[in-house]
């Protein structure tokens, strides 16, 4: 009975999550009114460069699309994951560490969501240059649900994680996604972002 209904009862809440996702970036757009002011004006004044960063991602069944951040790097960054870069300190700006922590950087992405390119979770969306991560989630079918802000592998270790390690977090997301699931996902990230282990 259950492996009848299951994937049923996945495919129904694929509708109510997508709805709550619009219903909650509509009310954090809302909220965050003062951010979209402040944050602008202080990246503007920290360092010379974009506000906005934007970037090439791979989103839900392995297609591109632009994810956007407010920019902590300095320009001319590499385009590669953070975790592989030389001497990230020295590539923050000043402001940007702080953002980072707090991950109030993310907040761009409610733009993404309400597109419909992201979820608040799921599977963190690849770069378009990470060919072993993109290509172990397709092959695992971890690339079927939308990417997400936070998600099932960035609460299990996020970047002390092997690619392997990673894709087999998000397959097991995909398998079992649940309203329960998500809430948990969603007050982990929380508690992990107030207690200054948010940056990512």
């Amino acid at each position: 009975m259950k492996k009848r209904f299951g994937p049923n009862i996945r495919m129904a809440y694929r509708y109510i999550k997508r709805f709550l996702d619009i219903l909650f970036s509509i009310i954090f757009f809302i909220l965050f009114i003062p951010l979209w002011v402040v944050i602008p004006l202080a990246i503007a004044i920290d360092s010379p460069g974009r506000v906005i960063f934007s970037q090439k991602r791979v989103g839900i069944d392995s297609t591109f699309f632009t994810i956007y951040k407010f920019r902590t790097m300095k320009e001319g960054t590499p385009d590669i994951p953070t975790d592989a870069l030389q001497d990230q300190e020295n590539l923050n700006t000043r402001l940007g560490s702080r953002l980072r922590r707090l991950s109030l950087d993310e907040i761009c992405q409610l733009a993404n969501i309400l597109k419909g390119d992201m979820s608040f979770v799921g599977p963190r969306p690849a770069l378009y240059n990470q060919d072993e991560l993109i290509g172990l989630r397709k092959k695992k079918g971890a690339d079927k649900v939308r990417p997400g802000v936070t998600g099932l592998a960035q609460i299990s270790g996020r970047d002390s994680l092997s690619i392997p390690q990673k894709v087999a977090y998000d397959a097991a997301y995909v398998q079992n996604m649940s309203f329960v699931l998500d809430l948990k996902i969603v007050l982990v990230t929380v508690k992990a972002v107030l207690t200054g282990k948010g940056s990512n």
